[in-house]
C-alpha cells in the first residue's frame, strides 16, 4: 500500500515503468471500484460507474468478480425515487475477509479481528510478562491467542487474510517486515518474527507500535492530513503523518520522541543519554512520582495487567485516574509535570514539522484531562513563530486500543486499495 506510508511492495503498480498491461489496468479499476464503495456504500452499479467515470458493462463486470472473491454483496433493491429501473445495494461484504491484529505489549497481549467495514468482531487480550523472557516463549503465546481468535472469526464466518503484529520496538526498513532491530522494554534484539513464529498460520508482518496506533488514528479517528501522534506505555512512542502519509524517516527509525532532550544534563536515560522525555513522562516516570510504582510492584507483575481480564483495580493507568480524580496531590504533581515535559518536546516537533494537530494516544488519552492543562502551558510559552490553537492538541477517542486496532485495519485497507491481491498474491 502507499496510501498510508506503508512501503509499496516491490511489484506494487504504482512503482511500476513502462505501459500499464491490460491485467494491470483491470487490476487498477477493482481497486478504483472497491475504493469507491467502501467510501459511500451502499452505492448502485450506476452510482459507481457515475462516480469513477468507468462504463456501466466495466463496472458490472469489475463488481462480479469482488461478488465473486467475497468482497461486496449486493443487497435488495434500492427505491431512489429516479425513472427507470431501481438498482440493487453494494456493500462491504462483513462476513468475508478479514484482518487479524496483534499486539506485544511489555504486560499482555492482544489480538482483535477486523471486518472489511472496519468493524471489530474479536477481541481477546491476556495478561502476560514479556519484559526480558526468550522472545520465542512470547511469540508461542501469542501464536496460541491468534489462533483462539481465527477460531472465533471462522465461527463468525469471517475468513482471515493477514496478520500484523504491533511491537513496542524498532522495525527497520529494508527488512522483510519481520525484524524486530530493538524493543528495550521486551529485551529483543534482532528478532527475526518469522523464523520464531511457531505457527500455526503464517507469521505475522511486524511494525512499530506507535506507527499502527496513529494509522489507527488517521482511518478511525479523529485527525487528518498532517498530524503528530504520541502514546505511552513503558516507554513513549510518535509517529507522524504527512498529508496522510505515514513519515517512516530513512531507516524506519523516524518518531523517537522519548529520546527527544527536554532537560540538558537531566536524568539518565535507558537509551544511554541524559535528559531525555522518556525519564519525565513515560508511564513508569509517572508512577514513581505519584509514589506508586512500589506498591504496584508489591502486586506482581501478572496482577498489575489485571484490567485486560476484566480487573481494574490493579490497572496501574486506572489507578492513577482513579487517584487524580480523587484529588490526590503526588498522582496530580505527576501528571502535572509530565505534562510539561511532553509539552516541551511537542514544542520541538510543532516548529519543526508544523502538524496540523497533536493527539494523545496511548495511556496519555486515559490521562489526557490531567495532563492537558500543562502541556497546553507549555506549548503557549514555547511556539511563538506560528499561531498555535490549544484545541489543536487533544486525546485521541481510540486510547489504548490503537495499536492492536491499527494493526488489523492494515490488511483491510490493503483489500480496500488492491482487492486483486486476495486472489492474486504472487502479484503483489
Amino acid at each position: 500500500m502507499t496510501e498510508d506510508g506503508q512501503q509499496p511492495p516491490d511489484g506494487d503498480l504504482a512503482t511500476r515503468r513502462g505501459p500499464a498491461s491490460q491485467q494491470d489496468m483491470r487490476r487498477q479499476n477493482l481497486a478504483l471500484v472497491m475504493r469507491t464503495v467502501a467510501a459511500a456504500h451502499p452505492l448502485s452499479r450506476a452510482d459507481v460507474a457515475g462516480r469513477t467515470g468507468l462504463t456501466r458493462t466495466a463496472v458490472s463486470s469489475l463488481v462480479d468478480e469482488l461478488i465473486g472473491g467475497g468482497l461486496l454483496l449486493e443487497g435488495e433493491l434500492e427505491r431512489s425515487g429516479r425513472v427507470g429501473r431501481p438498482g440493487r445495494a453494494l456493500v462491504l461484504n462483513g462476513n468475508g475477509p478479514a484482518g487479524l491484529g496483534l499486539e506485544i505489549g511489555v504486560e499482555h497481549l492482544s489480538a482483535c479481528v477486523l471486518d472489511l467495514r472496519g468493524e471489530v468482531r474479536v477481541e481477546l487480550h491476556r495478561p502476560a510478562a514479556n519484559a526480558g523472557r526468550p522472545a520465542e516463549q512470547t511469540l508461542a503465546e501469542l501464536a496460541e491467542l491468534a489462533e483462539e481468535a481465527e477460531r472465533e472469526a471462522v465461527a463468525l464466518g469471517l475468513r482471515v487474510v493477514g496478520r500484523v503484529l504491533a511491537v513496542p520496538g524498532s522495525v527497520p526498513l529494508g527488512s522483510p517486515g519481520s525484524r524486530v532491530e530493538h524493543a528495550p522494554n521486551l529485551g529483543w534484539h534482532q528478532v527475526d518474527v518469522t523464523t520464531s513464529w511457531p505457527g500455526p498460520g503464517t507469521a505475522p508482518a511486524v511494525d512499530n507500535e506507535a506507527n499502527l496506533g496513529a494509522l489507527a488514528e488517521l482511518w478511525q479517528g479523529t485527525a487528518s492530513g498532517t498530524f503528530v501522534h504520541v502514546s505511552a506505555g513503558e516507554g513513549i512512542g510518535a509517529a507522524l503523518v504527512l498529508d496522510g502519509r505515514l513519515f517512516r524517516g530513512v531507516q524506519g527509525f523516524a518518531g523517537e520522541l522519548g529520546h527527544l532532550t527536554v532537560r540538558p544534563d537531566g536524568r539518565a536515560c535507558s537509551c544511554g543519554a541524559r535528559g531525555c522525555l522518556e525519564p519525565y513522562a513515560a508511564l513508569a516516570a509517572v508512577l514513581r512520582s505519584a509514589g506508586l510504582a512500589e506498591e504496584l510492584d508489591e502486586l506482581g507483575r501478572e496482577d498489575r495487567t489485571g484490567h485486560l481480564a476484566g480487573s481494574q483495580e490493579a490497572d496501574p493507568i486506572a489507578e492513577l485516574v482513579r487517584r487524580a480524580e480523587g484529588g490526590h496531590a503526588e498522582t496530580r504533581r505527576a501528571l502535572r509535570h509530565a505534562g510539561t515535559a511532553l509539552g516541551t518536546a511537542l514544542a520541538a516537533a510543532v516548529n519543526l514539522v508544523d502538524p496540523a494537530t497533536l493527539v494523545l494516544g496511548g495511556a496519555y488519552a486515559d490521562l489526557a484531562q490531567w495532563l492537558l492543562p500543562a502541556m497546553r502551558a507549555e506549548l503557549a510559552e514555547l511556539i511563538r513563530v506560528r499561531p498555535w490553537p490549544e484545541e489543536a492538541l487533544r486525546a485521541s477517542p481510540l486510547g489504548r486500543r490503537g495499536p492492536v486496532l491499527g494493526a488489523a485495519l492494515v490488511t483491510v485497507r490493503g483489500l480496500h486499495a488492491d482487492p486483486a491481491g486476495l486472489w492474486q498474491p504472487e502479484a503483489v
